[in-house]
């Protein structure tokens, strides 16, 4: 597996992140493998503007109809 190295990581910011890590009962690689886990599968805003540019136009009632059928029927 490839490694990553980061350089000239704030003493407060590794202080936090050590005590992240400890509170969560992991070492700190355990925890920032975790948390760039979740990072990674993040979709970016581009990702989710292509998605949405690619989803087609809503086609079934407005909420309004919806509504106003519901109360309609009571």
């Amino acid at each position: 597996m490839p490694n990553v190295q980061i350089r000239h990581v704030p003493n407060d910011v590794h202080r936090s992140l050590k005590s992240q890590a400890a509170h969560a009962g992991q070492s700190l690689n355990e925890y920032l493998l975790a948390r760039m886990g979740e990072i990674a599968s993040t979709p970016t805003v581009a990702d989710l503007a292509q998605r949405l540019r690619e989803r087609r136009a809503y086609t079934g009632p407005s909420s309004a109809e919806v509504i106003r059928a519901d109360r309609d029927e009571r």
